[in-house]
């Protein structure tokens, strides 16, 4: 398997229990040999080089591979549409997401097993971000795609840029804020060295890692395996929600004392930025069948729980 993150990272702490899990969980039937930052390929590889049996499996995530299919952004971060990892859980478990998710990966003879989240994103900012109304002609660095057609179609100005380039930015006032990564990250990137305002807990994106296999790998294994498999990325989506959630509470704590605002969007403006993304949704959905059928299973969901009408 590979993965991109380093082993000595967070994410690659939380790998790591996952192979530890699986190989006592099997009585030592399954050892996983893991490829840490992308060893074999580049990370955007990984997912052809298991499809193609260079690789038996992988953990990067959809979103790499918007390229192949747009369906995969909205199984690797359908921005606007759950405010917590457990919503974007329930879905994949109990909303029809694991089968909705798997027609997809399927045709690229892949399977789906599970999907690990450490949350919502922050914002942050060198002006106020209190709703949807600041977010009027705010100049911000913004990953490409469906990001962009969200923020602009509520007035923002999304700027493409790279990630290493977002410091440099913010200090020279190119840009007046940053999509950059979680609020611990971000703390460890510098961001509020500069700027002092924040979303927290953030509304927009949450980037979805995945453990995938070939999909004749898959069909391989005995049933008992699968289910190892199953319930070990089970105990990996757990543990990482749990894991950043503790380090971005511990940084929202230091971050208030040093005079960083922090804004938390109340349900109604959760609910304004929702829409916007909903009408950007629309444009990705009549892109392929694939992405229609996933923009629909997350519609059903999300109108299940009340999330949108």
């Amino acid at each position: 398997m590979q993965t991109q993150y380093a082993a000595e990272t967070v994410s690659g702490k939380l790998a790591q229990g996952f192979i530890d899990n699986v190989e006592k969980m099997s009585g030592g039937r399954v050892k996983i040999e893991m490829f840490w930052s992308s060893a074999v390929v580049a990370t955007v590889e990984g997912f052809d080089a298991a499809a193609s049996g260079i690789l038996d499996g992988e953990m990067h995530g959809g979103a790499y591979q918007t390229g192949k299919n747009p369906a995969f952004q909205f199984v690797g971060d359908p921005m606007g549409g759950y405010d917590t990892p457990w919503e974007l859980y329930s879905f994949y478990y109990n909303g029809g997401g694991k089968e909705a998710a798997n027609a997809l990966y399927e045709q690229y003879n892949m399977h789906l097993v599970g999907w690990w989240t450490g949350g919502q994103e922050a914002m942050s900012s060198s002006k106020p971000l209190r709703g949807p109304a600041d977010l009027k002609d705010w100049k911000f660095r913004s990953p490409p795609g469906l990001e962009t057609e969200i923020f602009a179609e509520l007035g923002a100005s999304p700027i493409v840029m790279d990630f290493t380039e977002v410091f440099t930015a913010l200090e020279s006032g190119i840009i007046d804020g940053a999509d950059a990564s979680s609020l611990a990250n971000n703390v460890g990137l510098g961001l509020y060295d500069i700027v002092k305002h924040a979303t927290f807990p953030g509304f927009h994106s949450m980037p979805v890692d995945h453990v995938t296999f070939n999909l004749d790998v898959w069909n391989s294994f005995p049933d008992d395996i699968k289910a190892i498999f199953e319930t070990a990325t089970q105990a990996l989506a757990l543990q990482t929600a749990m894991t950043i959630d503790i380090a971005n509470q511990e940084a929202a704590t230091k971050l208030k004392a040093q005079g960083v605002t922090l804004y938390d969007w109340s349900p109604e403006d959760r609910a304004e930025f929702r829409a916007g993304a909903q009408r950007a949704w629309d444009g990705w959905a009549a892109k392929t069948p694939e992405a229609k059928a996933l923009v629909d299973a997350h519609r059903a969901f999300l109108r299940q729980t009340g999330k949108i009408e």
